[in-house]
């Protein structure tokens, strides 16, 4: 308690607690936004998710949603005790979990992979195409 009490060079002879009560008008609380305060403290680390659906950080394996295979995501991490706490995509948007990977459960686990998107059927061009067209007309016009 001296020490916020003592003059300070620094501070133009201020002592600490005088400067900080200085600015307390300029001061603005949280409100709302302090229950989540501990979210803007959190480490977000690019990963690609591998083919079995999961991904690794500080040589663990973690399991995040099979649908993100060969996605890059990016991993929620609390710097402080270094867990995973989840998977965001590059927006910040989460996408689901991150669970420390059980290997067995993982073996023999059901992956259901997203149905195949089929291409358009493309129909048959009868007739000349734009090529061939612009093609007669330019001649046409020679021919003139």
């Amino acid at each position: 308690m001296v020490y916020h009490r003592t003059p300070h060079e620094g501070l133009s002879g201020q002592t600490p607690l005088e400067r900080y009560q200085q600015d307390l008008p300029k001061i603005r609380t949280l409100g709302p936004r302090a229950a989540h305060i501990d979210a803007l403290f959190l480490h977000r680390i690019k990963r690609l998710v591998r083919k079995d659906g999961t991904v690794s950080y500080l040589s663990k394996r973690f399991e995040v949603p099979y649908e993100l295979t060969g996605k890059t995501v990016q991993l929620v991490v609390d710097p402080h005790v270094h867990s995973v706490l989840g998977v965001e995509d590059d927006k910040g948007n989460p996408l689901g979990p991150a669970t420390p990977l059980d290997v067995l459960a993982n073996a023999h686990r059901t992956r259901h992979k997203p149905a195949p998107v089929e291409p358009p059927t493309v129909l048959p061009r009868t007739g000349p195409n734009l090529v061939e067209l612009a093609y007669r007309q330019y001649h046409d016009r020679e021919g003139k």
